[in-house]
């Protein structure tokens, strides 16, 4: 499988070469909001990404995989910042196009100049800050997407997000009687928005054996019984 391309903090030619490179794709694709999986449309007020707005992920993984895909399927461009477990396979089998990803794996404390300088061409952006953000640096990087028309998926906390999402009540199926596979994790997702601070959740297998998400269905009542697991 094509590896998805490393960089540093992209400067001079390279930055200039990938903005040109993103603008001509981005001048046929124009779709506000960012589309989203279908199960979790209900969850967010726009039924997707808004262009300009920070989302805050309790935990990255497989859901943040899943925000990823939906735009890049649509031919949107996508940047990773900061996360250097972050896995091109496991991206490239929930959907995400390596051909247009762009790494920058371990930045450390130049991840904010990072995601500001990826923001000029990438409208899609997730980053794990490696350290406490300041809202006057949030406000500065939010007005640079918002004048892009980007998206910012922050794994953590971030200031005046537009929602934030969480996971709770994991199961995992598969395993009886102390043998055979773990083949299914059903998760809650939880987002509260802004607009609408009373809390929307929804039951979601995430990911699915083939590393995407779909909404959950009950399981038939032999293999109901599940692992259940811890936070």
């Amino acid at each position: 499988m094509k590896r998805a391309p490393e960089i540093t903090v992209p400067r001079g030619e390279l930055l200039e070469r990938l903005r040109a490179q993103v603008a001509r794709s981005e001048a046929r694709i124009r779709p506000c909001p960012f589309p989203v999986p279908p199960p979790l449309t209900v969850l967010l007020p726009d039924g997707g990404l808004k262009a300009g707005a920070a989302y805050s992920l309790e935990v990255g993984g497989a859901l943040l995989l899943a925000l990823l895909a939906g735009p890049s399927q649509e031919g949107h461009w996508c940047g990773v910042v900061g996360m250097p477990e972050f896995g091109a396979e496991a991206a490239g089998n929930a959907g995400v196009s390596l051909e247009r990803l762009a790494l920058v794996p371990d930045p450390g404390d130049q991840w904010l100049a990072s995601t500001a300088a990826l923001a000029e061409a990438v409208p899609v952006i997730a980053v794990r800050p490696s350290g406490r953000v300041r809202e006057s640096d949030a406000v500065r990087l939010m007005s640079r997407l918002r004048d892009r028309g980007g998206v910012l998926l922050v794994h953590g906390p971030w200031p005046r997000a537009e929602a934030r999402l969480s996971l709770g009540d994991v199961r995992w199926a598969g395993v009886g009687d102390g043998y055979g596979h773990l083949s299914r994790r059903e998760v809650t997702v939880t987002v509260v928005t802004r607009s609408r601070p009373v809390p929307r959740s929804v039951r979601l297998v995430l990911p699915t054996p083939e590393g995407l998400l779909a909404a959950a269905v009950p399981a038939p009542v032999e293999q109901a019984a599940g692992l259940r697991a811890v936070g």
